[in-house]
């Protein structure tokens, strides 16, 4: 590259390398002084374990009501939360590379424990080619969660609900090709457990919304009692499996979508592409999501390290990024639509 014709881009690759360089020494200290750090494959499948069981016991005391549902759902999302990190460690092939039927049966598996999002062997190109177009139009998973969008009624729904997400982006569609083309891919990318999430979770919501119309009115709706047992089966899963999802669903895509930068992000600048988002008051979210956005944007410079990894270098790594122009906690992207341009910059 030449650095006379591109000297900011120049800079941030500096940048970069020693952010770079700086979280793979710590990653390696870090191994040097835990040697059980280096069993990838073990530790991945362990959270696997831990995540599966704890979310199947939840859902056993919930049936022996022993576990509440206002706290079963919490506890579920964040169990999720893990396997939605370990979906991502996996798309970049860091399990059981060697061993394809291991690591496509992880696969498997995170996404039966999040059955709202869409099929991970597809993600895996979607994912990929965000890291080479981070933060542009064509950065279609970003996109797809709201990031570039401005606040309001349309994002905070499609942040939540992908169905709705892809519903207004295919009515925005500019022709009717575009708008055939969304609902094409989104209906293909969530077949069939995304099919079976959704249809579930709006099942449910017309349901309850149907019984409270009812009660408002002074009345109520003669079930009968083939139906009631079905609206029982359907309440049992809500509350184990879909509606943990929505939850998580929409704290990671509203800390994802703002912790990435869109628009006016150079191309090729990693610097540009993340911020750490990390203020007290986002923790209820961060909770659902695994520390997302304070951790993150360590992803984007250090690909091949695992979630967990991150969570452990996150501190060296915050000293290094800082020093080097990554930005912290830039509250003003909520207003931006997640521009890297700050008023009165060019």
């Amino acid at each position: 590259m030449n650095s006379n014709a591109h000297p900011d881009l120049s800079e941030s690759d500096d940048a970069a390398a020693r952010i770079r360089l700086t979280v793979l020494a710590e990653a390696e200290r870090l191994r040097l002084a835990h040697p059980w750090l280096r069993h990838r494959d073990v530790i991945g499948t362990a959270i696997l374990l831990f995540a599966l069981s704890g979310m199947l016991a939840c859902a056993l005391l919930y049936a022996r009501g022993v576990l509440p549902a206002w706290l079963c759902i919490p506890l579920v999302a964040m169990l999720a939360s893990l396997t939605h990190e370990l979906e991502h460690d996996l798309i970049h092939w860091m399990y059981f590379r060697k061993r394809p039927w291991a690591h496509h049966l992880m696969m498997a598996l995170v996404w039966l424990a999040r059955p709202s999002t869409i099929n991970p062997w597809v993600r895996r190109g979607l994912h990929f080619n965000h890291h080479k177009v981070s933060g542009s139009e064509t950065d279609i998973e970003e996109r797809a969660i709201t990031n570039g969008e401005p606040w309001g009624l349309a994002r905070l729904l499609m942040t939540g609900d992908n169905v709705m997400a892809a519903l207004i982006r295919a009515v925005r569609a500019h022709d009717s090709s575009t708008r055939r083309r969304i609902l094409r891919r989104s209906a293909l990318a969530y077949f069939p457990l995304g099919w079976l999430n959704w249809a579930a979770w709006y099942s449910f919501l017309a349901v309850h919304l149907a019984n409270g119309m009812a009660a408002l009115a002074g009345t109520a709706i003669a079930w009968t009692a083939p139906a009631q047992s079905v609206i029982s089966g359907l309440d049992f899963i809500i509350v184990v499996w879909v509606a943990p999802n929505v939850l998580r669903t929409f704290c990671l895509h509203f800390v994802s979508s703002n912790m990435h930068y869109y628009g006016d992000v150079e191309a090729d600048n990693v610097v540009q592409q993340t911020q750490v988002l990390n203020p007290w008051w986002l923790w209820p979210l961060q909770m659902f999501c695994c520390n997302f956005g304070s951790t993150h944007a360590i992803h984007h410079f250090v690909v091949g390290e695992p979630f967990w990894m991150r969570q452990l270098t996150a501190s060296a790594a915050h000293e290094v990024m800082r020093a080097n122009g990554v930005r912290f906690n830039d509250f003003g992207t909520f207003v931006r639509a997640n521009r890297w341009r700050t008023a009165g910059t060019a």
